[in-house]
Protein backbone atom coordinates (compact mmCIF):
# COMPACT_ATOMS: atom_id res chain seq x y z
CA UNK A 1 0.00 0.00 0.00
CA UNK A 2 0.96 3.61 -0.58
CA UNK A 3 0.88 5.17 3.13
CA UNK A 4 1.51 9.24 4.16
CA UNK A 5 3.49 9.66 6.80
CA UNK A 6 2.77 13.64 9.02
CA UNK A 7 5.80 13.62 11.27
CA UNK A 8 7.78 11.15 9.84
CA UNK A 9 11.30 12.82 10.37
CA UNK A 10 9.85 13.15 14.20
CA UNK A 11 10.46 10.54 17.12
CA UNK A 12 7.98 8.50 17.09
CA UNK A 13 6.77 8.83 13.39
CA UNK A 14 10.36 8.11 12.26
CA UNK A 15 10.11 4.79 14.49
CA UNK A 16 6.62 4.28 12.35
CA UNK A 17 8.16 4.75 8.94
CA UNK A 18 10.55 2.05 9.59
CA UNK A 19 8.13 -0.41 10.50
CA UNK A 20 6.27 0.15 7.57
CA UNK A 21 9.11 -0.21 5.60
CA UNK A 22 10.18 -3.24 7.49
CA UNK A 23 6.77 -4.55 6.09
CA UNK A 24 7.68 -3.78 2.30
CA UNK A 25 4.83 -0.91 2.51
CA UNK A 26 5.75 2.50 0.18
CA UNK A 27 6.06 5.09 2.40
CA UNK A 28 6.50 9.19 1.28
CA UNK A 29 6.77 11.38 4.38
CA UNK A 30 5.51 15.19 5.22
CA UNK A 31 7.26 16.96 7.87
CA UNK A 32 8.63 20.80 8.12
CA UNK A 33 11.63 19.60 10.22
CA UNK A 34 10.50 22.05 13.26
CA UNK A 35 11.02 18.96 15.65
CA UNK A 36 11.84 16.23 13.11
CA UNK A 37 15.29 15.68 12.03
CA UNK A 38 16.99 14.26 8.65
CA UNK A 39 19.22 12.16 10.45
CA UNK A 40 15.80 9.93 11.58
CA UNK A 41 14.42 9.32 8.06
CA UNK A 42 14.58 6.19 6.35
CA UNK A 43 16.41 6.14 3.16
CA UNK A 44 13.87 4.22 1.45
CA UNK A 45 10.96 7.06 2.52
CA UNK A 46 10.12 9.69 0.05
CA UNK A 47 10.14 12.72 1.61
CA UNK A 48 8.87 16.19 1.43
CA UNK A 49 9.59 18.85 3.84
CA UNK A 50 6.72 20.95 4.03
CA UNK A 51 4.36 22.70 6.33
CA UNK A 52 0.85 21.02 7.17
CA UNK A 53 -0.53 24.63 7.09
CA UNK A 54 0.36 25.39 3.80
CA UNK A 55 -2.71 23.79 2.36
CA UNK A 56 -2.26 24.48 -1.20
CA UNK A 57 1.22 22.97 -1.56
CA UNK A 58 -0.16 19.62 0.84
CA UNK A 59 -3.33 19.37 -1.91
CA UNK A 60 -0.39 18.97 -4.75
CA UNK A 61 1.38 16.66 -2.43
CA UNK A 62 -1.31 14.39 -1.99
CA UNK A 63 -2.64 14.66 -5.14
CA UNK A 64 0.11 13.16 -7.39
CA UNK A 65 1.16 10.66 -5.06
CA UNK A 66 -2.09 9.53 -3.84
CA UNK A 67 -1.75 7.86 -0.49
CA UNK A 68 -4.51 4.99 0.58
CA UNK A 69 -3.53 5.47 4.19
CA UNK A 70 -2.99 8.80 6.50
CA UNK A 71 -0.92 8.58 9.78
CA UNK A 72 -1.12 11.64 11.05
CA UNK A 73 1.57 12.25 13.59
CA UNK A 74 2.41 15.75 12.82
CA UNK A 75 2.04 18.06 15.84
CA UNK A 76 2.90 20.81 18.36
CA UNK A 77 3.66 17.89 21.31
CA UNK A 78 4.70 20.54 24.32
CA UNK A 79 1.87 20.41 26.78
CA UNK A 80 3.74 23.78 28.73
CA UNK A 81 3.85 25.46 25.67
CA UNK A 82 0.03 24.73 24.75
CA UNK A 83 -0.79 26.44 27.79
CA UNK A 84 1.76 29.16 27.38
CA UNK A 85 -0.13 29.45 24.01
CA UNK A 86 -2.90 27.92 23.34
CA UNK A 87 -3.50 29.58 19.87
CA UNK A 88 -0.28 28.70 18.17
CA UNK A 89 -1.45 25.28 19.91
CA UNK A 90 -4.63 25.08 18.21
CA UNK A 91 -3.46 26.32 14.59
CA UNK A 92 -0.94 23.83 14.70
CA UNK A 93 -2.73 20.78 15.87
CA UNK A 94 -6.55 21.85 15.15
CA UNK A 95 -6.44 23.72 12.39
CA UNK A 96 -4.07 21.85 10.57
CA UNK A 97 -5.33 18.56 10.56
CA UNK A 98 -8.66 19.83 9.49
CA UNK A 99 -6.86 20.91 6.29
CA UNK A 100 -5.52 17.51 6.01
CA UNK A 101 -8.88 15.60 6.82
CA UNK A 102 -10.77 17.52 4.08
CA UNK A 103 -8.02 16.45 1.61
CA UNK A 104 -8.58 12.92 2.82
CA UNK A 105 -12.13 13.29 2.05
CA UNK A 106 -11.58 15.03 -1.82
CA UNK A 107 -8.78 12.35 -2.64
CA UNK A 108 -10.76 9.22 -1.21
CA UNK A 109 -8.18 8.23 1.50
CA UNK A 110 -9.24 4.78 3.20
CA UNK A 111 -8.25 4.97 6.27
CA UNK A 112 -6.61 7.93 8.70
CA UNK A 113 -4.97 6.54 11.48
CA UNK A 114 -4.04 9.67 14.04
CA UNK A 115 -1.54 9.87 16.96
CA UNK A 116 -3.92 11.13 19.89
CA UNK A 117 -3.19 11.29 23.46
CA UNK A 118 -4.02 8.94 26.58
CA UNK A 119 -1.73 11.39 29.12
CA UNK A 120 -2.96 14.87 28.64
CA UNK A 121 -6.47 13.61 27.05
CA UNK A 122 -8.47 12.26 30.38
CA UNK A 123 -7.38 14.85 33.06
CA UNK A 124 -6.92 13.80 36.86
CA UNK A 125 -9.04 10.88 36.11
CA UNK A 126 -9.99 9.09 39.70
CA UNK A 127 -10.12 5.28 37.62
CA UNK A 128 -6.57 4.38 37.65
CA UNK A 129 -5.42 2.68 35.06
CA UNK A 130 -7.80 4.80 32.54
CA UNK A 131 -10.18 3.08 30.11
CA UNK A 132 -11.20 4.68 27.03
CA UNK A 133 -14.96 4.75 27.98
CA UNK A 134 -13.73 7.50 30.52
CA UNK A 135 -15.13 10.66 30.57
CA UNK A 136 -12.12 13.17 28.72
CA UNK A 137 -11.30 16.41 30.73
CA UNK A 138 -8.06 17.56 29.49
CA UNK A 139 -7.07 20.32 31.60
CA UNK A 140 -4.58 21.66 29.09
CA UNK A 141 -4.83 23.29 25.68
CA UNK A 142 -3.12 20.48 24.01
CA UNK A 143 -5.43 17.39 25.10
CA UNK A 144 -8.62 19.85 24.37
CA UNK A 145 -6.52 20.02 20.91
CA UNK A 146 -6.30 16.41 20.53
CA UNK A 147 -9.73 15.65 21.84
CA UNK A 148 -11.16 18.34 19.53
CA UNK A 149 -9.72 16.34 16.68
CA UNK A 150 -11.49 12.94 17.78
CA UNK A 151 -14.59 14.40 17.68
CA UNK A 152 -13.62 15.58 14.11
CA UNK A 153 -12.79 11.91 13.15
CA UNK A 154 -16.49 11.27 14.19
CA UNK A 155 -17.64 13.60 11.98
CA UNK A 156 -15.87 12.71 8.89
CA UNK A 157 -16.43 9.09 9.59
CA UNK A 158 -20.15 9.54 10.25
CA UNK A 159 -20.66 12.27 7.52
CA UNK A 160 -17.81 11.47 4.49
CA UNK A 161 -17.39 7.59 5.36
CA UNK A 162 -13.68 8.21 6.67
CA UNK A 163 -12.70 5.36 8.33
CA UNK A 164 -10.12 6.35 11.17
CA UNK A 165 -8.38 5.02 14.19
CA UNK A 166 -7.38 7.66 17.14
CA UNK A 167 -4.35 5.98 19.08
CA UNK A 168 -4.36 7.43 22.53
CA UNK A 169 -0.64 7.58 23.64
CA UNK A 170 0.60 7.45 27.59
CA UNK A 171 4.17 9.05 27.87
CA UNK A 172 6.48 7.73 24.78
CA UNK A 173 9.86 7.74 24.86
CA UNK A 174 12.83 5.98 24.01
CA UNK A 175 16.32 6.21 21.11
CA UNK A 176 15.72 9.59 19.15
CA UNK A 177 13.18 11.42 21.30
CA UNK A 178 14.66 15.30 21.15
CA UNK A 179 16.25 16.38 24.74
CA UNK A 180 15.58 20.12 23.37
CA UNK A 181 12.85 22.16 24.92
CA UNK A 182 10.30 20.87 27.68
CA UNK A 183 8.22 17.68 26.03
CA UNK A 184 10.39 14.76 26.66
CA UNK A 185 11.47 14.29 30.30
CA UNK A 186 13.61 11.04 29.59
CA UNK A 187 15.42 12.17 26.97
CA UNK A 188 15.67 15.95 29.30
CA UNK A 189 16.97 13.94 31.41
CA UNK A 190 19.66 11.51 29.92
CA UNK A 191 20.60 14.75 28.05
CA UNK A 192 21.87 16.95 30.91
CA UNK A 193 23.19 13.19 32.82
CA UNK A 194 25.09 12.62 29.50
CA UNK A 195 26.57 16.33 30.36
CA UNK A 196 27.12 15.97 33.91
CA UNK A 197 23.98 18.01 34.57
CA UNK A 198 22.13 17.39 37.61
CA UNK A 199 18.26 16.94 36.62
CA UNK A 200 15.37 19.55 37.76
CA UNK A 201 12.12 18.07 38.67
CA UNK A 202 8.77 20.05 38.45
CA UNK A 203 7.12 18.79 41.20
CA UNK A 204 7.93 15.27 41.41
CA UNK A 205 5.08 12.80 42.79
CA UNK A 206 3.05 13.21 39.61
CA UNK A 207 2.63 9.92 37.98
CA UNK A 208 2.96 9.17 34.11
CA UNK A 209 2.42 5.74 31.72
CA UNK A 210 5.90 5.72 30.18
CA UNK A 211 5.54 3.05 27.41
CA UNK A 212 8.41 2.44 24.98
CA UNK A 213 8.37 3.83 21.58
CA UNK A 214 8.98 0.33 19.68
CA UNK A 215 5.76 -0.78 20.99
CA UNK A 216 3.98 2.32 20.01
CA UNK A 217 5.04 2.00 16.71
CA UNK A 218 3.88 -2.07 16.84
CA UNK A 219 0.82 -0.24 17.45
CA UNK A 220 0.32 1.54 14.36
CA UNK A 221 1.32 -1.43 12.56
CA UNK A 222 -1.66 -3.24 13.86
CA UNK A 223 -3.94 -0.25 13.82
CA UNK A 224 -3.93 -1.06 9.60
CA UNK A 225 -5.55 -4.43 10.77
CA UNK A 226 -8.60 -2.36 12.57
CA UNK A 227 -11.88 -3.34 10.41
CA UNK A 228 -13.61 -0.12 12.16
CA UNK A 229 -13.49 3.07 13.17
CA UNK A 230 -12.37 3.27 16.75
CA UNK A 231 -10.15 4.62 19.42
CA UNK A 232 -7.64 2.92 21.54
CA UNK A 233 -4.95 3.75 24.47
CA UNK A 234 -1.78 2.76 24.00
CA UNK A 235 0.07 2.69 27.42
CA UNK A 236 1.51 -0.10 29.72
CA UNK A 237 -0.93 0.66 32.55
CA UNK A 238 1.99 0.95 35.00
CA UNK A 239 2.40 4.17 36.65
CA UNK A 240 5.69 5.85 37.70
CA UNK A 241 6.34 8.85 39.06
CA UNK A 242 8.86 11.35 38.02
CA UNK A 243 11.47 11.24 41.50
CA UNK A 244 11.28 7.26 41.19
CA UNK A 245 12.07 7.54 36.95
CA UNK A 246 14.90 9.79 38.16
CA UNK A 247 16.03 7.08 40.37
CA UNK A 248 15.95 4.60 37.69
CA UNK A 249 17.64 6.31 35.40
CA UNK A 250 20.48 7.57 38.25
CA UNK A 251 21.02 4.08 39.05
CA UNK A 252 22.07 3.90 35.36
CA UNK A 253 24.65 6.68 36.13
CA UNK A 254 25.57 4.66 38.72
CA UNK A 255 23.99 7.53 41.28
CA UNK A 256 26.41 10.74 40.73
CA UNK A 257 23.05 12.41 40.31
CA UNK A 258 21.01 14.44 42.99
CA UNK A 259 17.70 16.40 41.44
CA UNK A 260 16.99 19.81 41.82
CA UNK A 261 12.97 20.17 42.40
CA UNK A 262 10.92 23.26 41.44
CA UNK A 263 7.31 23.75 41.45
CA UNK A 264 4.95 22.06 39.38
CA UNK A 265 3.99 23.76 36.11
CA UNK A 266 0.54 24.93 35.54
CA UNK A 267 -1.12 22.43 33.38
CA UNK A 268 -0.06 19.46 34.05
CA UNK A 269 -1.37 16.76 35.74
CA UNK A 270 -1.00 14.77 38.97
CA UNK A 271 -1.99 11.30 37.59
CA UNK A 272 -1.63 9.61 33.90
CA UNK A 273 -1.83 5.95 33.38
CA UNK A 274 -4.00 3.94 30.96
CA UNK A 275 -5.56 0.69 30.43
CA UNK A 276 -4.33 -1.22 27.24
CA UNK A 277 -7.11 -3.94 27.66
CA UNK A 278 -9.26 -2.74 24.37
CA UNK A 279 -6.16 -2.77 21.79
CA UNK A 280 -5.22 -6.23 23.28
CA UNK A 281 -8.42 -7.57 22.42
CA UNK A 282 -8.87 -5.96 19.44
CA UNK A 283 -5.61 -5.48 17.76
CA UNK A 284 -3.43 -7.82 19.54
CA UNK A 285 -1.19 -5.52 20.89
CA UNK A 286 0.14 -5.53 24.29
CA UNK A 287 3.39 -3.37 25.88
CA UNK A 288 6.78 -5.68 25.42
CA UNK A 289 9.08 -3.28 26.78
CA UNK A 290 9.60 -2.63 30.74
CA UNK A 291 10.21 0.52 32.21
CA UNK A 292 13.64 -0.38 33.20
CA UNK A 293 14.85 -2.18 29.71
CA UNK A 294 13.30 0.71 27.64
CA UNK A 295 15.19 3.24 29.92
CA UNK A 296 18.57 1.38 29.76
CA UNK A 297 17.99 0.73 25.43
CA UNK A 298 17.19 4.78 25.37
CA UNK A 299 20.21 5.69 27.58
CA UNK A 300 22.39 3.64 25.46
CA UNK A 301 21.02 5.00 21.95
CA UNK A 302 21.95 8.62 23.33
CA UNK A 303 25.48 7.87 25.06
Amino acid sequence: MKILVTGGAGFIGSHVVDLLIENEQEVFVIDNLSSGRLENLNPKARFFKQDLCDYETIEKIIGENRPEIVYHLAAQIDVRKSVENPVFDTQNNVLATINLLELCKKYKIKHFIFSSTGGAIYGDAKEIPTAENYAEKPICPYGCAKLSIEKYLHYYNFVHGLKYTALRYGNVYGPRQNPHGEAGVVAIFINNMLNGKNPVIFGGRQTRDFVFVEDVAKANLLALNDNKSDIYNVGTGVETDIDNLFLKLNKLFDNKFQAAHMEMKKGEQLKSCISFNKIRENLGWMPSWNIEDGLKKTYLSFK
